[in-house]
């Protein structure tokens, strides 16, 4: 596969194992788990020329770590970032004093107002370092950074997990928890 062929085929599998397992023929079990030869041949029908090896090296070389294989390699699921309802069995964690979203200038009016809301996900995603979550924002149009107060969130209450690719997760930040950087 050509790297533009790797990128399409892993825009696809995230499409279908965080938001349309359908569209591929797919059904998740509850933990979010697919079984990787139906993958492989939902794939094929749509189009994509995905086999086992394919897929293998999308999943070791994937720069964010979006996607988890069982230890038998015979399921696959996404690591976080759905909108099926999914439980990933996250445990709560405290979080560092600060965390980063990253985002569009032509959304931060109305974060300021509202927070970060989950809108069609699970949770809001939040970044250990301020790059990271540019990169994030980065591809909504021009980035603006937001640190958040999240070691007082944890103290007023809020609930903190970590994804097994190292994404922090919860489910809104309020306004008075931000700062623009």
């Amino acid at each position: 596969m050509t790297e533009e062929e790797l990128k399409k085929t892993s825009k696809f599998i995230s499409y279908v194992l965080r938001h349309y397992p359908e569209s591929a023929g797919l059904v998740l079990d509850s933990n979010g788990w697919a079984d990787i030869d139906a993958l492989i041949a939902g794939a094929q029908r749509n189009g994509l020329n995905l086999d086992r090896s394919s897929l293998m090296h999308i999943v070791a070389t994937n720069n964010k770590k979006r996607f988890a294989i069982n230890e038998t390699q015979t399921l696959i699921r996404a690591s976080q970032g759905h909108s099926v309802v999914v439980e990933l069995g996250l445990i709560p964690q405290a979080p560092p004093f600060i965390l980063y979203h990253g985002t569009s200038t032509r959304f931060l009016d109305s974060i300021l107002q509202q927070g970060l809301l989950k809108g069609n996900r699970l949770h809001v995603h939040l970044s250990a370092d301020s790059a990271t979550a540019k990169q994030v924002g980065m591809r909504h149009g021009k980035v603006v950074i937001l640190e958040v107060a999240a070691g007082q969130m944890a103290k007023d209450g809020y609930v903190f997990y970590m994804s097994e690719n190292s994404v922090w997760l919860t489910d809104q930040v309020d306004p008075g928890y931000l700062k623009i950087i």
